[in-house]
């Protein structure tokens, strides 16, 4: 099984595969966010894996493996483990709508919350996209990002230079 990198038309083709192995009878939902998105929407050329913040269920997972063992992709290249990092401010109605067919209705967050799970994971390659989603994010400032993301996740400790380090990365 390889971990090869899914592009747009790559992450396209195999949930739309995936939703053909579903079983009609009910429509299941995938919110797709992070790499998967954006390169869905053109803002990078690739990801290692589709992530939703919607858990999937044993049908779902069962589909995922299908199209996996078909397509020698690594068994988890749709998973549901950015679940427990959606954040508290996420809701279901402000996704837009990405495919839907009577077994799977796709969505993809919010570029804000994109924006303030990036923040959290701030990882080298979050960094970059942070700055790519930018433009498409409804914040004024990165004041206002700040403030999002101490609502999205408000365990966190506030950081008081959280705004500055926005600033620097979004305006570099």
């Amino acid at each position: 099984m390889s971990d090869q990198p899914l592009d747009a038309a790559s992450i396209q083709g195999y949930i739309a595969e995936v939703a053909d192995e579903l079983e009609p009878g009910s429509q299941r939902i995938l919110v797709i966010v992070g790499g998967a998105l954006l390169a869905w929407h053109g803002y990078r050329a690739t990801t290692g894996d589709v992530d939703s913040v919607q858990r999937l269920d044993r049908d779902v997972k069962d589909a995922v493996a299908r199209v996996a063992a078909r397509h020698d992709l690594a068994p988890a290249w749709l998973n549901d483990s950015a679940a427990r990092f959606a954040p508290a401010t996420f809701r279901l109605e402000d996704c837009e709508v990405l495919s839907n067919t009577p077994t799977l209705r796709v969505l993809g967050a919010p570029m804000d919350q994109i924006f303030v799970m990036k923040l959290m994971a701030s990882r080298a390659v979050d960094t970059d996209d942070l700055e790519a989603i930018w433009r498409d994010c409804t914040f004024g400032s990165p004041e206002e990002a700040a403030e999002a993301f101490f609502n999205a996740y408000p365990f966190e400790e506030r950081d008081p230079f959280l705004a500055d380090r926005i600033r620097e990365i979004v305006q570099s």
